[in-house]
């Protein structure tokens, strides 16, 4: 993270409250990310995580509060109007076909088609240019697979994982968001996917992990935004807290004392 953008704030939560019946899920929660960060969400089971980021990119309305984006007050009713307003995310499922081949995957839902009547009447793929999209954005990334036609259920659980990724940083103009990327994964495909988010932070796009790895959390996080019972406790970082206290924070044995970060 740059000078420059330390703190430019791009996705903000103010007062969040989620309700499941008797059960409240988001009790006031607030959420800020920065500009060109890495912000690791963690917390134990029940915490608020999954509600908090089901929020943020449009699959559940909150009952109250607010969010913004780039200082604007957005309602987002689904997904597909959070992707449009520039925020991916990366579900622990992936939501990839397998039988598809990787550019496929990449476009899937947003197909690129032809120029001219053959596309917009016939609705046609124009299958070189998702190809040579594809490409370049795996290059990017600089993830190891190989042709654009091969079907990703014959990739790794890594290379999968990069697909995702990919597809998430080819569309996101502001935000992306990454539900346990390396849960089920080996050292080595771990090690590979957190390079993966290093890459995107790089290229200027915010980052939110939710991860239950604390050595992974604090190996790459700038910031880790700490929740218990439907609420932030705390904004500390690496370098502020060992892991230990962090996960104090957690559960609750310590409450937080100082400044958040």
């Amino acid at each position: 993270m740059s000078a420059d953008q330390a703190r430019v704030l791009v996705l903000e939560a103010r007062g969040l409250v989620k309700r499941y019946g008797v059960v409240t899920a988001l009790n006031g929660a607030d959420f800020d990310l920065y500009a060109g960060e890495i912000l690791a969400l963690i917390g134990d089971n029940g915490a608020g995580k999954s509600t908090l980021i089901k929020a943020l990119s449009g699959a559940i309305t909150p009952d109250e509060g607010e969010i913004l984006l780039n200082g604007t007050t957005v309602h987002f009713r689904d997904p597909l109007e959070a992707r449009r307003s520039g925020i991916e995310t990366v579900y622990q499922d992936l939501a990839l076909a397998p039988a598809l081949d990787i550019a496929e995957n990449l476009f899937l839902g947003r197909e690129l088609r032809v120029r001219g009547l053959a596309g917009s009447l016939l609705r046609l793929a124009d299958r070189p240019r998702m190809l040579a999209e594809s490409r370049a954005h795996i290059a990017d990334l600089k993830i190891n697979v190989g042709s654009m036609k091969q079907a990703v259920e014959t990739l790794s659980g890594g290379q999968r994982q990069g697909v995702a990724v990919a597809r998430a940083a080819a569309f996101a103009s502001r935000v992306v968001i990454m539900d346990e990327p390396t849960a089920a994964l080996g050292v080595r495909e771990s090690g590979m996917v957190l390079d993966l988010i290093r890459e995107v932070r790089s290229r200027g796009t915010p980052v939110v992990l939710i991860s239950h790895n604390m050595p992974q959390v604090f190996e790459i996080a700038d910031r880790l935004h700490v929740m218990r019972l439907g609420r932030r406790v705390a904004t500390i970082t690496p370098a502020s807290h060992t892991m230990t206290e962090a996960v104090a924070l957690m559960t609750g044995a310590t409450a937080f004392q100082g400044k958040d970060e």
